[in-house]
């Protein structure tokens, strides 16, 4: 399985950026997927995800109202749109699927945020 990210980039605070992350390997139907991201010297945290089967959506506190999750099923990929950027956004972005089942981390996308 392999799952890679792309659509980071330098982006002034304020600024968007449209992330996605192909998922390859296996079906990707049938899979909660979710967005992490890890900033310079800080664990991986936990960003959005969006539930198969009722598609609802949760984001964490800090990215409310800014970022919305996303999928297209045909093309087994999942989005993250980031409104509103922050320099606090600044960080490694990675998809994975949460249930049935994770995957070894893939490919992440660096998004920088300048004040």
């Amino acid at each position: 399985v392999q799952l890679q990210a792309f659509g980071g980039g330098l982006v002034q605070a304020g600024g968007s950026l449209r992330l996605s992350c192909v998922v390859s390997g296996r079906p990707f139907t049938g899979y909660t997927m979710a967005w992490f991201r890890q900033a310079p010297g800080k664990e991986r945290e936990f960003v959005a995800v969006l539930k198969w089967g009722n598609s609802n959506t949760f984001v964490r506190d800090s990215v409310k109202g800014r970022f919305t999750i996303s999928r297209d099923n045909d093309k087994s990929t999942v989005s993250l749109q980031m409104n509103n950027l922050m320099p606090e956004d600044t960080a490694v972005y990675y998809c994975n699927s949460l249930y049935p089942k994770s995957h070894s981390w893939g490919r992440g996308t660096l998004v920088t945020v300048s004040s």
